[in-house]
């Protein structure tokens, strides 16, 4: 396969194999997503002005060459492949050049990297999306994410075997609206600054929509095309019990997810301010105490799951005010008492497991009375 000389090129969605070329010297952006590339990536691209690389899904395999020399590369999306090792990190002489770089997003998700989260992601204070998801990436998640990076809107590190704290130092990343941190094995608890996100606390413009602070500066042109910055054309969340995909839409979603991990202590009251919260999952770990009754005042949530922790206590009457609610989820905790009656909790699917593995509960829609002994 020959390339062209050009300034910018679309070869997506066909049936390309091979090794990827070195490619022409004036190339600004590339797309060879969706084909069935494989071999390992070029060492030498060949093309320094580059800005956009595009190559998801694909069958790459091989490591990743730095990055660190493309002054211009704002736009990578190198995930779906097959990927191994770490990703390298730099090694700038800082007094002979800038060591600031220009990426804005970086997706490497679903591959088999290893190794911790690279340090020149510091230096990237433009970057608005990161996904890393789905590695064999470990370690302790840096400090500096919520130092460095005060662009950062979109952070999906799930299924991934980080361990430790979550750093406090995330919620000075005011634009934080995605958070997704699932199935690694974070522990301690959760402090009541952690949902000081302002990202998530965003309301109602005058034309009545949620606006997200991601949506003004994460569009690009690539070839004529506007494309989102972080996204191809799909993204999948986990929401609502299952996989949802999303395209473009994915900028109005505010998430939490911190599923599947060792989390302790109570869920912090406070937890009512995050009200442009679409989803929120903390399921699968081991929080106490009880669900603050300051969560009715998520009015914007759709997915709610609580499930496989140790709340105690009564369901708050407040869920009953939460109009928006789809997919609710209490199941195996220690809660007690009478289900709150309202007519959006009355309209979720599947009521019954929604309760299920808290003996403590009674009333409708279990088949337990109230004033069974």
């Amino acid at each position: 396969m020959e390339f062209m000389a050009a300034i910018a090129m679309d070869l997506s969605s066909n049936q390309l194999s091979g090794p990827i070329p070195k490619l022409p010297i004036n190339l600004t952006g590339l797309d060879l997503s969706r084909n069935r590339l494989s071999g390992p990536l070029p060492a030498d691209f060949g093309a320094p002005g580059l800005e956009t690389l595009l190559l998801f899904d694909n069958y790459i395999s091989g490591t990743i060459p730095s990055l660190c020399e493309f002054q211009f590369l704002s736009l990578v999306d190198i995930s779906g492949n097959k990927l191994t090792g770490s990703i390298p990190d730099c090694s700038f002489n800082t007094s002979t050049r800038n060591t600031s770089l220009n990426i804005v997003n970086l997706s490497l998700g679903n591959n088999k990297l290893s190794g911790k989260i690279p340090s020149f992601l510091q230096n990237c204070q433009q970057l608005i999306f990161l996904d890393l998801a789905n590695n064999q990436l470990s370690g302790p998640l840096p400090v500096w994410i919520g130092e460095k990076l005060p662009s950062l809107a979109f952070l999906r590190l799930r299924s991934n075997m980080f361990y430790g704290h979550i750093p406090i130092e995330l919620t000075k990343l005011v634009n934080l609206q995605y958070l997704d941190l699932a199935y690694n094995n974070l522990s301690g608890s959760l402090p009541e600054s952690f949902v000081n996100f302002k990202g998530t606390v965003i309301t109602t413009g005058n034309d009545g929509r949620i606006h997200s602070p991601f949506s003004s500066t994460s569009t690009m042109s690539y070839g004529g095309v506007e494309i989102m910055a972080g996204f191809n054309d799909s993204f999948k969340v986990v929401t609502k019990g299952q996989e949802q995909l999303y395209t473009r839409e994915i900028v109005y979603m505010v998430n939490l997810d911190l599923s599947c991990n060792n989390i302790i202590g109570k869920i912090p009251e406070e937890i009512g301010t995050l009200v442009a919260l679409k989803n929120l999952n903390l399921s699968w770990n081991a929080f106490s105490g009880n669900i603050p009754d300051k969560i009715g005042a998520l009015l914007q949530v759709e997915s709610l799951d609580l499930s496989h922790n140790d709340l105690s206590g009564e369901i708050p009457n407040s869920l009953s005010a939460l109009a928006s609610l789809s997919h609710l989820n209490l199941s195996y905790n220690n809660l007690s008492g009478k289900i709150p009656s309202g007519n959006q909790l009355r309209t979720l699917d599947d009521q019954p497991s929604i309760y299920i593995g808290n003996p403590g509960l009674c009333g409708p829609p279990l088949s337990k009375s109230l004033f069974t002994n």
